[in-house]
């Protein structure tokens, strides 16, 4: 299937700082106070808006409001807004071909840090996680320590789980990720139990996912009971819309678990991304059909909830390798 026409925009270094400025104090008033302001009205829309940012904080990084002329081309394959870090690989990206560009020595460190802050100016307060994958690749142990800074360790032997998970996609949610996290935000301030619960039982789950990754013996069905806990925990936070929810209900009533996979979405119909894991993998074919339609248009004659919605099963590797800079001809 050929690709559409790629957007192109031209602009020029002056631009490109100030929007940066601009998106950094929008950003800061956001965090400060998000109660005046939802977090739609800070965040841009889509890969010029990471791209602009990631330009941007990669110039003042080396104290420069501008650089050389450039012609950035950006390709991908990743489903946007769907849960696959889309922003932090362009993000990571594009800050490491700047600074590549420049002749800069940055380390590993600097460069997740520089993406984290492109990545607070599209979704709010990200963890950091994405932006980690992405530069190291592999399957990561994420866990902040005492200083409140991100580290990352990687698991090995995670093969055989890995391989038994299935990737459907729901569909692109309508509200950017910052909105959804500025929602979850205000459900903890609002009623801080609820969350509280559903913050511990996704951290617990987590916790004994890794240990089962690291457990050779472990068979995958293990990992049911986990997957089926979290995705209880992220309905609480009101971030699984309806039509997600009978999709999971149809994976579990086959014997199956999944989980949204990314920041979920509060009206629908899609959500992004959902983790699915079955004993059998086969018993999970009949969830999804190939390609997804026009959103509300279902194929003739479907009346399973995953065809409903238009669900598609992606044919994806988990665990890849991370970040490579390549050098120029």
């Amino acid at each position: 299937i050929p690709r559409p026409a790629a957007p192109r925009r031209e602009t020029a270094w002056p631009e490109i700082a100030a929007y940066t400025r601009r998106a950094r104090e929008s950003w800061q008033r956001w965090h400060d106070d998000p109660g005046p302001t939802p977090f739609g009205d800070v965040c841009g829309s889509g890969f010029e808006h990471v791209v602009l940012v990631a330009l941007g904080e990669a110039a003042a990084f080396l104290g420069e409001d501008g650089g050389p002329g450039l012609e950035l081309v950006i390709e991908t394959d990743l489903p946007v807004g769907r849960g696959f870090g889309s922003s932090a690989a362009t993000a990571a990206g594009t800050v490491a071909a700047y600074l590549g560009l420049r002749g800069a020595v940055v380390t590993r460190a600097e460069l997740q840090r520089l993406a984290v802050e492109v990545e607070r100016r599209q979704h709010g307060l990200p963890s950091g996680v994405d932006p980690a994958t992405v530069l190291h690749g592999g399957v990561l142990w994420a866990e902040r320590d005492a200083a409140g800074e991100l580290v990352v360790s990687p698991i090995a032997g995670a093969s055989l789980l890995l391989s038994r998970l299935a990737v459907f996609d729901t569909g692109q949610p309508p509200e950017p990720t910052g909105e959804v996290v500025g929602r979850v935000r205000e459900l903890q301030r609002r009623d801080p139990a609820t969350a509280a619960a559903a913050w511990n039982a996704i951290e617990a789950a987590t916790r004994a996912l890794r240990d089962l990754l690291v457990d050779p013996a472990a068979p995958p069905r293990a990992a049911l009971p986990l997957l089926r806990r979290s995705e209880r925990a992220l309905e609480a936070l009101g971030v699984v819309p309806e039509p997600v929810r009978r999709v999971v209900r149809e994976i579990e009533a086959a014997g199956g678990a999944a989980k949204v996979s990314g920041a979920g979405s509060l009206a629908g119909p899609g959500a992004g991304c959902l983790l699915a894991l079955h004993e059998d993998p086969a018993r999970l074919a009949g969830i999804a059909r190939p390609g997804i339609a026009p959103r509300g248009l279902a194929p003739a004659g479907a009346g399973r909830p995953g065809a409903e919605l238009g669900v598609e099963r992606l044919a994806v590797g988990l665990g890849g390798p991370g970040l490579a800079v390549e050098a120029g001809p």
